[in-house]
């Protein structure tokens, strides 16, 4: 994906938080709201990876920020390098697609508390195509009223991913 394909993804998705119904923002953030914070479009964090899958894919039930449990099934994990630094992820199957969230060693500070996710896009012969540049926050971190997976141990990492979305900032999102 070029740098001009990613301004206009972000352009559509401010105008979606902007105007549409379901967007995850209050009238009041709407009226205020100034665009979403990303960070700079980063190449280098778009992988071409290969889908090591488990032996025996198991569902489990991951927590949510309202305690309700969802199923998904643990799939198989991405390996790749970001900075010298090898780093492990572990894909989960959702009943819309593939789904990744993961927590980056700048949660809390840069990125959402609560991780960040994906759905790679599949390939041919188990491979998976990775952007971290299109790193999501959940809509839970815009309003409380939203279900969101919280993002499993196995996905927390200890190196920081600066590509994707980053906390929200501005007047607008205390305008709640």
């Amino acid at each position: 994906m070029s740098e001009f394909e990613r301004r206009q993804f972000q352009a559509q998705k401010d105008q979606f938080f902007r105007e549409h119904p379901q967007s995850p923002l209050s009238p009041r953030q709407k009226d205020r709201f100034t665009g979403l914070n990303y960070y700079p479009y980063d190449p280098s964090l778009a992988f071409e990876l290969s889908l090591m899958p488990y032996e025996n894919p198991t569902e489990i039930l991951m927590q949510t920020n309202s305690n309700v449990l969802k199923p998904f099934v643990r799939l198989g994990k991405i390996e790749f390098v970001i900075e010298g630094m090898t780093a492990q992820l572990t894909v989960y199957q959702a009943d819309y697609g593939l789904f990744l969230p993961f927590v980056d060693a700048n949660a809390g500070r840069e990125t959402y508390a609560s991780g960040r996710y994906l759905e790679p896009e599949e390939g041919v012969a188990n491979r998976l195509w990775v952007d971290f540049n299109f790193a999501y926050n959940p809509f839970c971190a815009y309003s409380e009223h939203y279900v969101c997976p919280i993002t499993p141990p196995e996905n927390r990492l200890s190196l920081a991913i600066r590509a994707g979305e980053k906390i929200p900032t501005g007047a607008w999102v205390s305008a709640g």
